[in-house]
């Protein structure tokens, strides 16, 4: 009767989500567009910038629609999904303009925000119908669930042995000591003892935190970090572990672990699949590349590993009338190194560069797919103003503005990226510790103090340019 049970909640939502998509296609449009970042990336600030910067366009030269005068009116909808919290706009834009801005609080979970668009169509419908409305679905949420659903298609020992060998590779090695110490001691064919299993459970969410603070990408499963209510859940209370030898007792650590590996991808990765993942049809994916690469060498390698294992969760390729009835396919993804406001204009070329090659195998798939790909070094919300300094008789193209730690206003200057990026990569990929030739320096500015013109929403770098990419070709 369970069986039968799924099966008739199977065919339900796909017969409601036929019906829906059908009365987009045939009313008014609906683009799902999905939001995601790892780490530090600023989603948070890149969403309440978009949604700030569309309802007020001046600053958005780059959208042709608002451009050419076609950009009629946009306006905040009802949050379309009952099931979804709605995204803060109002409370994050808050933060940002007051007397004393600070920057909002990351977003924990999935939410979502409907914008409505409407827009006056070009060519030979202007004179046949009036203007028109696009709605905006903007889906946030953590990166750290994207890395997950690559989970779906692995056995627990394939994984077990992925994770073991990353915990144990050169620069995570130093962050996993507790876990990996933890497990020298254990026996996985040993009886299920809960208190040990919560123990190993405990050092390797410690682990992926330490991992993450030390700038790596590629730390899953993303609940661990994220637990919400299932803190504490078996199905969070498990651990990478070595095959134990000969047969496995299905009282062990081991087929314990199996099992609740199995119940975090039935209850976990599956549902976010297929009630919010699979229904996006364009996609954004912020990365703090600038992050990364003060980080070390082993991090950009990390980063670059987790673009291509991001893209493979994915179902890239073009959508028709028919993807309306049969599904989405993601039809354009964005790939978007942020904070470029902590660099110097003179060398944005070279962070859309890094970025465009830390995506290339990435990008090869989705266009051999169908999909359209792009790279951009953008700025969700300019903290800082250009100037020009000399030290010690060099002149220097610097940064400045207020640092968050201390309050004080400071001039940065960064390093020089290298204007090509296998100087980068290469060394990455060989596992160097450490740049040879060059050091790069990030630093955590506060947001400034706005005074926004009617008309015109925060001051960002090149979020008109992305969002172009991303959404233009449905507001002609």
């Amino acid at each position: 009767m369970a069986i039968l049970g799924d099966i008739t909640d199977s065919v339900a939502r796909t017969l409601e989500g036929v019906q829906i998509r059908t009365e987009e296609f045939l009313f008014e449009p609906v683009i799902r567009l999905g939001v995601t970042g790892l780490s530090r990336s600023g989603k948070t600030v890149f969403i309440t910038s978009l949604v700030a910067n569309l309802l007020a366009w001046g600053r958005m030269p780059q959208l042709r629609a608002a451009a050419d005068g076609r950009l009629l009116l946009t306006f905040l909808q009802p949050q379309p999904n009952d099931a979804v919290a709605r995204f803060a706009f109002e409370d994050h834009m808050a933060a940002l303009t007051g007397p004393d801005p600070i920057w909002p609080q990351s977003t924990r979970s999935i939410s979502q925000l409907r914008l409505s668009i409407r827009v006056r169509p070009t060519g030979f419908l202007t004179g046949l119908t009036g203007p028109r409305t696009v709605h905006l679905d903007i889906v946030d949420y953590p990166g750290e669930w994207l890395l997950d659903l690559p989970l779906l298609s692995q056995s627990y020992s394939e994984w077990s042995a992925q994770a073991l060998d990353l915990a144990q590779s050169d620069g995570r090695a130093e962050t996993a000591v507790g876990f990996t110490d933890l497990l020298a001691q254990t026996d996985a064919g040993t009886d299920l003892n809960e208190p040990q299993a919560q123990a190993l459970a405990r050092a390797f969410t410690a682990y992926l935190r330490a991992a993450r603070e030390a700038g790596f990408s590629g730390c899953a499963p993303g609940r661990f970090l994220m637990p919400g209510d299932l803190e504490g859940s078996p199905a969070l209370t498990f651990a990478p572990l070595p095959a134990p030898t000969g047969r496995v007792n299905n009282t062990s650590l081991y087929a314990a672990f199996e099992r609740r590996f199995e119940a975090y991808k039935r209850i976990v990765v599956k549902p976010f699949f297929q009630d919010h993942f699979a229904r996006i049809d364009r996609q954004i994916v912020l990365v703090d590349a600038l992050g990364a690469i003060n980080a070390g060498p082993r991090a950009v390698e990390d980063l670059r590993v987790a673009m291509a294992d991001i893209l493979q969760a994915f179902r890239p390729g073009r959508n028709s009338w028919l993807s309306q009835i049969m599904g989405r396919r993601v039809e354009k993804i964005a790939f978007a190194a942020t904070k470029a406001d902590h660099l110097h204009h003179s060398q944005h070329a070279a962070l859309g560069a890094i970025m465009e090659a830390l995506v290339a195998d990435a990008r090869a798939r989705a266009a051999y797919r169908g999909a359209a790909t792009q790279s951009f070094a953008l700025a969700a919300l300019r903290a800082t103003i250009e100037e020009t300094v000399t030290h010690d008789g060099q002149t220097l193209d610097c940064v400045r503005g207020t640092l968050a730690e201390t309050g004080r206003e400071a001039a940065l200057y960064p390093g020089e990226l290298p204007s090509d990026p296998a100087t980068l990569l290469a060394p990455a990929r060989k596992g160097a510790a450490r740049w040879l030739d060059a050091d790069y320096a990030v630093m955590g500015f506060a947001p400034p103090r706005l005074t926004l013109r009617p008309g015109d929403g925060p001051p960002h770098i090149r979020m008109d340019r992305a969002l172009e990419f991303l959404i233009g070709d449905r507001l002609l």
